[in-house]
């Protein structure tokens, strides 16, 4: 058996003790991520058969996962003649041993199972997980022995992981490590941090000590939503539905909306990255099957696709208005609800109900009147959905539109 000698920081000596969880939490530069790398690899050297997942609440792509990191502490570790490397996962020559990258946000109850016999779970940026993401997998890795990691930056203390090692659980190891703590750190992230607290001061212990964010109030939504598990009856009003195109990078996004009580019920999302034109109606209809006979409002910015889906299946779909302003007052409307209720299963209106955010001014860290133009696509097909509601309220009308 190959003996590994892996200097580690005193403020990550806690997590060798046995335990079910194990978290790491704090700022950048705490080299949270190298050292459950470097246990990773450690463990699967001396256990050819161990069965490990790193898991994100959204894997979009491997080049944004752990395991660029892995592969080059194995390197690093000179147990390279040890593994196979695919583009996929990573794998113990001769023996059953594996490392995989998922997504917990593509997993339903069903597909977790998946994971079922795995030994270990790496949570990478785990305050992005979701109340709903962390019932999935919490009882699924359930082998004699199995540990599941955590390793995030603190964000908001309400948040799941949060809450799950505030529980008091016997059975949990947290450490709470930051820059300062890193023996290893280079002098040129030194500087960075050092250069943040004179320019920015304001986002230093957020951004640095792994301080919660103070700057929450810069979220669109924040105070407003919350998730639920919700069946939608005779007393809701809908449903109101929007398609917001994708373009390049940009998923296509459709949101599904009813309101009830001057709440906004936001019931199904779906959306995909890279989705050719061709297969749109069918990927929407296949996931809402009540879309061919209700009516979507998509972004008019795309006339010539809305008349290609228009042939294709969905006969009810229109382009919204919009014009100047139109991003602006359908924010301030969508805010006027008493409150938006998310279903649990809507993981990317979650994901972006976290993160869409007022512009910060990167000087003085003042919340400026601007809007950031990212984590908007399913907002985005909220606001056209809701465009006729918002017009007819504005004009002391009851809406009248096909449903």
């Amino acid at each position: 058996m190959q003996n590994l000698q892996i200097p580690t920081a005193r403020v990550f000596l806690p997590l060798f003790e046995p335990a079910r969880y194990k978290g790491a939490k704090g700022g950048r530069g705490s080299a949270k991520s190298h050292f459950f790398a470097e246990l990773l690899v450690e463990e699967h050297v001396t256990n050819e058969n161990l069965k490990s997942v790193c898991i994100r609440e959204v894997q979009k792509s491997l080049k944004f996962s752990a395991k660029a990191l892995i592969e080059s502490k194995i390197k690093k570790f000179n147990v390279s003649h040890l593994f196979e490397i695919t583009q996929n996962e990573i794998r113990r020559k001769d023996a059953d041993g594996i490392i995989i990258f998922q997504g917990l946000q593509d997993h339903t109850a069903d597909s977790i199972k998946s994971l079922e016999g795995f030994n270990r779970a790496w949570v990478e940026e785990a305050q992005s997980i979701s109340k709903r993401s962390m019932e999935l997998l919490l009882p699924t890795i359930r082998e004699d022995n199995s540990q599941i990691w955590f390793s995030w930056n603190p964000d908001q203390a309400d948040d799941p992981v949060e809450q799950l090692f505030n529980a008091e659980q016997e059975d949990c190891i947290l450490v709470h490590s930051n820059y300062l703590d890193n023996p290893f750190l280079p002098d040129t992230l030194k500087k960075e941090a050092e250069r943040h607290m004179r320019v920015n001061p304001q986002t230093f212990g957020h951004v640095w000590l792994g301080e919660f964010n103070t700057l929450s109030d810069s979220k669109i939504f924040n105070g407003k939503w919350r998730t639920a598990d919700f069946e939608i009856t005779n007393e809701f009003d809908g449903p109101y539905i929007g398609l917001d195109f994708g373009f390049s990078a940009d998923p296509t996004a459709l949101a599904v909306c009813w309101i009830s009580d001057n709440k906004l019920y936001i019931s199904h999302d779906t959306g995909k990255q890279g989705l050719e034109l061709d297969d749109t109606a069918q990927y929407l209809i296949e996931s809402y099957p009540d879309i061919v006979k209700t009516v979507i409002r998509a972004d008019n910015a795309r006339p010539e696709s809305i008349s290609y889906l228009k042939r294709s299946g969905l006969p009810h779909i229109k382009a919204c208005e919009k014009g100047k302003g139109s991003v602006e007052d359908g924010i301030e409307f969508i805010k006027s609800f008493d409150e938006i209720v998310i279903h649990n299963s809507c993981q990317n209106m979650q994901n972006e109900a976290r993160n869409y955010s007022y512009v910060i001014d990167r000087h003085s860290g003042d919340i400026l009147p601007r809007i950031e133009d990212k984590h908007n696509h399913w907002w985005d097909a909220v606001r056209y959905a809701l465009e006729p509601i918002m017009k007819a309220r504005k004009a002391g009308k009851a809406p009248n539109f096909f449903r």
